[in-house]
């Protein structure tokens, strides 16, 4: 529980949606406790049973950025946000074991010989690059923001880069997954300076969330 005597400002950057909610359960081990449901309430910063603890609702692909400008103390970021996102003035504390998925690559599952460098549509242009740069390969990267999988049914792409979770949704499009890029969960991150100042208090949640996941 979280010593109520601390009463130093503590900000947690948090997403709507899977994250949040597989987060809650860490957050009640730790003592603390929205008292509003960010997908009821139009609020962004959401009070919580501690008077010095708050909540920042923010896009789940900001959470870095909130973290490393020192706007949230700590923050909750998938894996795969934060391989794309620069990482000064953060780290990454913890692996929390939720909101689990594949970073894959995928393509048609009656793929045509290919005559020409490939190319692949992805949001996650940074860890498509590198991972193709480690194989020694060339391709042509078309960034798309979502509904990844139509773009080889149409020829824009050969293949795609995208998170998978059950796979349901490249098959419902004739689609497989062909290579494995990296396991993907949501880490904890903190500002590196609010770790030096605020390190009792980080610490104290930090060892709770250990003890769940443990």
């Amino acid at each position: 529980m979280i010593e109520t005597t601390m009463s130093e400002q503590l900000t947690i950057a948090l997403s709507k949606g899977r994250i949040y909610e597989d987060t809650l359960p860490l957050l009640q081990a730790a003592g603390i406790e929205p008292l509003e449901d960010p997908s009821k309430s139009r609020k962004l910063i959401i009070p919580t049973n501690h008077d010095h603890i708050r909540l920042l609702i923010v896009r789940a692909t900001d959470a870095p950025t909130y973290v490393a400008h020192g706007a949230a103390d700590i923050g909750v970021a998938g894996k795969d946000v934060l391989m794309e996102a620069p990482t000064d003035n953060l780290y990454e504390l913890l692996d929390l074991q939720i909101a689990k998925c594949k970073l894959m690559v995928a393509g048609p599952v009656n793929e045509k010989p290919q005559g020409h460098r490939l190319k692949i549509a992805t949001k996650y242009i940074k860890s498509a690059r590198n991972y193709y740069a480690q194989k020694g390969e060339q391709v042509d990267l078309i960034k798309l923001y979502g509904s990844m999988e139509i773009a080889p049914l149409i020829d824009l792409a050969d293949r795609i880069v995208d998170l998978v979770d059950t796979g349901n949704t490249l098959r419902a499009n004739g689609l497989i997954p062909l290579e494995h890029i990296a396991d993907i969960s949501s880490r904890l991150i903190v500002n590196q300076h609010a770790y030096k100042t605020k390190f009792a208090q980080i610490n104290q949640i930090v060892q709770q969330f250990k003890t769940v996941i443990e």
